[in-house]
């Protein structure tokens, strides 16, 4: 049995109770949801107001589906979806969102840490802080 799989980068802000209610299975005993959210802080500097994020969007979601392939080829899992905001995110609220439904709590776990790990490291995504005064694009988004 394969598992369901969703990704998509996306303007709008993630919901994570819909990521939620998308993965839930009757068959499902757990579920893992991770969140990225964006912080007042980085590598030193304070008062990062925002942050924007820029994609090969084509690009993006090739790597994703794979990504999410391969988390479920590794673990049993049910349900897989993955989205990443591009654009504007305000300090607080969610960048990426990773959700895993599976019969048992550490296929779960250890599927969507694999998929955040393996989206960080693979995915071209672009990460530009803002602050009040300047910006900078960040190595490692």
């Amino acid at each position: 049995m394969s598992a369901t799989i969703r990704v998509a980068l996306t303007h709008v802000p993630l919901d994570p109770g819909a990521l939620l209610s998308e993965v839930g299975r009757r068959d499902a005993g757990a579920t893992a949801l991770f969140l990225g959210t964006a912080r007042d802080h980085s590598d030193g500097k304070k008062g990062v107001t925002h942050l924007e994020y820029d994609a090969y969007i084509e690009h993006v979601e090739e790597s994703l589906r794979t990504i999410a392939a391969e988390a479920s080829d590794k673990w049993a899992v049910l349900s897989v979806v993955v989205e990443h905001r591009v654009g504007d995110v305000s300090v607080g609220d969610p960048s990426v969102a990773v959700a895993v439904s599976s019969a048992h709590r550490g296929d779960a776990f250890e599927a969507a840490r694999y998929v955040i790990d393996e989206l960080k490291a693979r995915a071209p995504i672009w990460k530009r802080e803002h602050w009040p005064g300047g910006a900078e694009w960040v190595e490692g988004a």
